[in-house]
């Protein structure tokens, strides 16, 4: 049951602390006053019960741990000890001084069961209120794409194969001791493979063309075992569904949740060993269809021309900003899709969304593709700044060289800083949930910490600017400090 605010005692226990302790960070305090608003409630109505179930967290509550979570890059239950310790941190997430915090699980099941559907719309409720205010600047948006990290070891093909194997063998034991195709035969080679991926990093060390050939066999080895397993698991499967089947209504649900596991994961080791006899064989397997993690199968190599991480594994986000650093708009993807199919859908979901395009939209030479610039004016933008590549004609380098264009290139680098601050500071480094919706969901709450951080901000600081006007309004002429009287004024005092 959907439970948006704590009871009415919260202003009891406050009413009684001295005025010190009744203060909150300036940062808090107006993020704080942001999160108030109603219109960040509505998104949740659509994964709770307003009548059934057992009530929930608050969900304000829920909303400034959630910020305290990504501002602060703490873990769920880093995050639950550091708020049940701290007295401000109880006054920011409305949680009195004798109330239990909430368990970390509870925070990760209610973050896995509403997704990315739900932040997306709490990312959105926060731009168009801050539109309604006008602090949302659309005179120019930079966009760039960066690779949000899964959270996944480095891949290789023997370690999928002899983890794929000990996985399968543990997910069979565990089915056999709850009494299931107690008959059917399964050998479990744990061992086998796992001895035979420890060969290969002895052999690996030698780096000679001998070793690569035993590399090469030891796989073909692992291979070899996977595929028997997989068959073996998958004959225990069928005889422990037929015996499901016969207990009807009484089946057990862990049994049936053991077999949809099995059956993924022999599904997930198909793939790696034809992936790995792809190798063996002297190809190289389709980055777009690359088994990398058998936890986390939607994630991808994705290589993008670091220096330090020519390759890396995970997903590929798009973010967009404006001058004021705000994100605008976030999406990402499965695999490596091309950057220049990104930017034209990018553009109309900020219009769509805020009711007018950006003036100028600037991007790298990835985004530049004939027919992209056409596009990008078709939605609205009025200047499109993307450099060209290869040989430019003589018109193309007039244009590239004038000093708007020169300008908004300029300023476009900083969607560097602006990604590399996310990820540093607010948690789209790497993905600590799984899949693309997780990736998604998890970039989302990261982006929507960091622009409540913002438009706070903003709101403090056009506050402090009409205050500051309107004492000057009031301000008697000729008072005030010397430097602001008129010059006639101040020679004759």
């Amino acid at each position: 049951m959907l439970r948006t605010k704590v009871d009415g005692q919260q202003a009891l226990w406050e009413s009684l602390l001295p005025e010190e302790f009744r203060r909150l960070p300036p940062g808090l305090q107006a993020v704080d006053e942001l999160l108030d608003d109603p219109v960040f409630f509505e998104p949740f109505v659509a994964h709770f019960s307003l009548l059934f179930g057992r009530p929930s967290i608050p969900i304000e509550t829920y909303l400034r741990l959630m910020h305290l979570r990504f501002r602060y890059r703490l873990g769920f239950e880093t995050l639950c000890g550091e708020v049940a310790d701290s007295l401000a941190w109880r006054r920011f997430c409305r949680i009195g001084p004798y109330d239990r915090v909430p368990d970390p699980s509870t925070l990760m099941k209610i973050t896995r069961r509403c997704g990315e559907d739900l932040v997306a719309k709490l990312n959105e409720a926060l731009l168009k209120k801050a539109a309604g205010e006008h602090l949302v600047k659309l005179d120019k948006v930079r966009i760039d794409t960066t690779v949000v990290a899964a959270n996944v070891a480095y891949p290789t093909d023997s370690g999928l194969l002899a983890r794929g194997v000990a996985k399968l063998a543990g997910n069979v034991e565990r089915l056999k001791q709850l009494g299931l195709a107690r008959r059917t035969p399964f050998r479990n080679r744990t061992r086998s493979v796992r001895r035979r991926a420890h060969d290969i990093g002895a052999w690996l060390r030698r780096r000679s063309d001998e070793a690569k050939a035993e590399v090469l066999a030891i796989t073909s080895e692992l291979a070899d075992l996977a595929e028997v397993t997989i068959a073996e698991a998958r004959s225990v499967a069928r005889s422990a569904t037929r015996s499901l089947a016969r207990a009807g209504a009484d089946a057990s649900g862990k049994a049936s949740s053991l077999l949809a596991d099995i059956e993924a994961v022999a599904g997930l080791l198909e793939k790696v060993v034809a992936q790995a006899r792809s190798r063996i064989g002297g190809d190289m397997p389709d980055g777009s269809t690359r088994i990398v993690s058998l936890h986390d199968p939607d994630a991808r190599p994705i290589a993008k021309g670091r220096l330090g991480k020519p390759v890396e594994f995970g997903y590929k986000a798009q973010v967009a900003d404006n001058a004021d650093g705000l994100v605008l708009d976030l999406a990402v993807f499965q695999g490596n899709p091309n950057d220049a199919t990104l930017i034209v859908p990018a553009i109309a979901r900020i219009k769509a969304l805020l009711g007018r395009a950006p003036k100028a939209v600037s991007a790298d030479r990835g985004y530049s593709v004939p027919g992209v610039e056409a596009a990008l004016e078709a939605v609205g933008a009025a200047k499109v700044v993307i450099p060209h590549k290869g040989r430019k004609s003589a018109q193309r380098q007039v244009i590239e060289s004038g000093r708007s264009f020169r300008r908004l290139v300029k300023w476009r680098t900083g969607s560097e800083g602006r990604i590399s601050h996310l990820k540093h500071a607010w948690g789209l480094e790497r993905t600590l949930l799984d899949g693309t919706a997780g990736a998604a969901t998890w970039c989302g709450w990261g982006v929507l910490a960091h622009n409540a951080t913002k438009v706070a901000a903003l709101q403090t600081r056009r506050a402090a600017t009409r205050e500051a006007a309107r004492e000057r309004r009031e301000r008697p002429e000729g008072t005030g400090p010397p430097h602001n009287r008129p010059l006639a004024k101040q020679r004759r005092s």
